[in-house]
C-alpha cells in the first residue's frame, strides 16, 4: 500500500511537470506502472551532440534487439529500428509518441516502413533513408484529467487526430517556406494566425475582421467564419469553427509541431551522421 502511494505521488508529481515540458519523467512514471521500464536495456549508446542524437542498441525480456533513435529537440519522439543486420542494414519499425497538455497527454505508436545504415565498433555512423512512409497508429492510450482510454476508443481518436494534423500541417507548410523554428516560436509564430480570437488586437492578423463577418459560437468562443472562410481551405473551415482545431492546439501542440517539422527530420537522418560511443 505503500508503495502504491509512492507511485500515485511520483506520477502526481511527473504530470505536473509534463505541462513544463518535462516528458521523460511522465514516460518513466507510465513505465514503471505497465512494467515496460523493466523490459528493456540499453546494451550500447552512440551520440552526436552536434545533432542532439542518440542512437541506443536494446534488447528486450523477449531476446529481440532494436535500435532506438532519439534527439533532443524532439523529446516527444522515439524513432525504433531494427537491429542492425550483416551488412548494417537496419528497418524502421515505429514512431514512439508521447506528448502532455494541462488536460493530460496522447501516447501512440505509428508504424513506419523505411530503411537505413547503422554500423557500431570503433566507428559508429548512422544513415536513414530519407524516404520514410508512415503507415498506421497501431496503438495508443489518452490521458485526459483523470481519464484513461484505450483500445479501440483510443485507437480512433488518435487516427482522427492524426488525419486532422496532417491536414492542417500541410496547408502550413505550402503557406510559406517552413522555417527551423523551436517550439516556443512554432505556438508563438503560429497562434495569432490560427486563433486571432485568442490573442490581443495587435497581435491579429490584417485579414482578421472585414465589414459582415458572421461569428458562430462553439467552445465558448465566437469564431469569425468570414475570417475561417478568407484564411482557411474549405475542408479545415468545420474543423475551426467547431473548435476541434483549437482542441488539437490545446491538447496536442507537441504532436502538431512534430509533424510540422517531420521534413527537417528526416533531411536531418539522410545525412552521414557521426556518432561516438558512449557506453
Amino acid at each position: 500500500m505503500i508503495i502504491h502511494k509512492k507511485i500515485i505521488s511520483f506520477i502526481s508529481l511527473c504530470t505536473a511537470l509534463l505541462f513544463c515540458g518535462c516528458v521523460s519523467l511522465v514516460e518513466k512514471a507510465g513505465q514503471v506502472l505497465d512494467g515496460s521500464a523493466f523490459a528493456e536495456k540499453k546494451i550500447a549508446i552512440y551520440q552526436n551532440t552536434e545533432d542532439g542524437l542518440e542512437a541506443a542498441e536494446i534488447n528486450n525480456k523477449a531476446g529481440e534487439s532494436f535500435l532506438l533513435i532519439t534527439i533532443d529537440k524532439y523529446p516527444m519522439m522515439k524513432l525504433r529500428c531494427s537491429a542492425p543486420n550483416e551488412n548494417g542494414e537496419i528497418y524502421l519499425v515505429s514512431l514512439e509518441y508521447l506528448g502532455g497538455s494541462e488536460q493530460g497527454w496522447n501516447e501512440y505508436t505509428l508504424d513506419l516502413s523505411g530503411h537505413g545504415s547503422f554500423t557500431g565498433g570503433e566507428n559508429p555512423e548512422l544513415t536513414i533513408n530519407r524516404e520514410i512512409e508512415n503507415v498506421q497508429i497501431s496503438k495508443g492510450r489518452i490521458h485526459r484529467f483523470d481519464t484513461r482510454i484505450t483500445g479501440t476508443e483510443a485507437l480512433t481518436a488518435l487516427r482522427n487526430r492524426h488525419e486532422r494534423i496532417a491536414a492542417i500541417v500541410e496547408w502550413m507548410i505550402s503557406l510559406e517556406e517552413q522555417n527551423r523554428l523551436t517550439i516556443k516560436d512554432f505556438e508563438k509564430y503560429w497562434k495569432p494566425f490560427l486563433f486571432p480570437e485568442l490573442v490581443s488586437k495587435k497581435k491579429r492578423p490584417a485579414l482578421w475582421e472585414q465589414e459582415g463577418d458572421a461569428h458562430i459560437k462553439n467552445e465558448d468562443i465566437r469564431w469569425n467564419v468570414g475570417y475561417t472562410e478568407r484564411v482557411f481551405p474549405e475542408q479545415l473551415w468545420p474543423v475551426r469553427n467547431s473548435g476541434t482545431l483549437l482542441r488539437d492546439w490545446e491538447d496536442a501542440l507537441s504532436w502538431i509541431y512534430l509533424e510540422y517539422e517531420w521534413e527537417n527530420i528526416k533531411e536531418m537522418l539522410s545525412r552521414r551522421i557521426i556518432l561516438q560511443r558512449k557506453k
